[in-house]
């Protein structure tokens, strides 16, 4: 049986994640869910990986959503325990002291597409289409998105979509801000490496200090925020990679950072 979850190192400090349920546009079960826990677990313990792009097997979706046939008969308990699972498993992802891409190969419908959201950067291919759809079957989203969702688009944006459930193409995700960047198909994973290139050069100590400031600072009031961030900055002072990159900044070399 072929692992839900392939894990991979693309090149040094960059690995690939891939759901891999193409036969069923790879959508969301507790067993994928856990899967995808325990390979983002590993490798934000992994000292040599900056950067994880996460990605769908097949052309055809990142991640189509949750399993519908498996939620269909859940009682609210069970219901439950499964936005518990899928909770659980997208704040791992958010929580990532490396950088997270999305490459949204394909359809990244309700679970795929708070998959996405609970990443740092989003890249979608062309034939890319985003939506939380659950309202039409009778729920809302359940693995963060109608928090996730409001932080990147807006209040208005969010609403319409949650209720609506429409589908958007790439090109009205990247005007709402959905995406950052919408590229060929073809150059998907090019744009991902590409990115991805540019983040390894710099230092991750740094990087994970910048990640904690914007995300815990956002939900802060404006001068909490500004504490968060004096205190943060301090304590890059105490790192080897703030030695190594002034050093190298005032002897004109590239930093080598740990």
């Amino acid at each position: 049986m072929e692992k839900l979850v392939l894990c991979k190192e693309l090149e040094p400090g960059i690995a690939l994640v891939t759901i891999n349920r193409p036969q069923a546009l790879n959508a969301l079960d507790p067993d994928v869910l856990t899967a995808l826990y325990q390979a983002m677990d590993e490798l934000d313990q992994a000292v040599d990986i900056k950067v994880v792009i996460i990605t769908g097997a097949g052309e055809k979706a990142f991640v189509a959503g949750a399993d519908i046939a498996s939620m269909r008969t859940m009682t609210p308990e069970e219901a439950m325990t499964f936005t518990q699972i899928g909770h659980r498993t997208m704040d791992r992802v958010a929580s990532m002291s490396k950088v997270t891409i999305a490459a949204v190969n394909g359809f990244a419908l309700g679970g795929g597409c708070e998959l996405a959201l609970a990443c740092d950067i989003r890249i979608a291919s062309a034939k890319a289409r985003m939506a939380i759809p659950e309202s039409g079957l009778g729920v809302i989203p359940g693995f963060g998105g109608t928090q996730r969702l409001p932080r990147l688009v807006g209040l208005g944006m969010s609403l319409e979509l949650l209720t609506t459930g429409r589908q958007c193409r790439a090109d009205e995700c990247l005007s709402i801000g959905l995406v950052n960047r919408v590229v060929e198909p073809e150059a998907l994973m090019d744009a991902c490496l590409e990115l991805a290139r540019a983040v390894g050069k710099n230092s991750g100590s740094a990087i994970a200090l910048g990640k904690q400031a914007i995300y815990q600072g956002v939900e802060l009031p404006l001068a909490e925020g500004l504490q968060l961030e004096r205190q943060l900055f301090s304590s890059a002072f105490s790192t080897a990679d703030q030695k190594e990159g002034m050093t190298a900044f005032l002897e004109k070399r590239n930093a080598k950072f740990q």
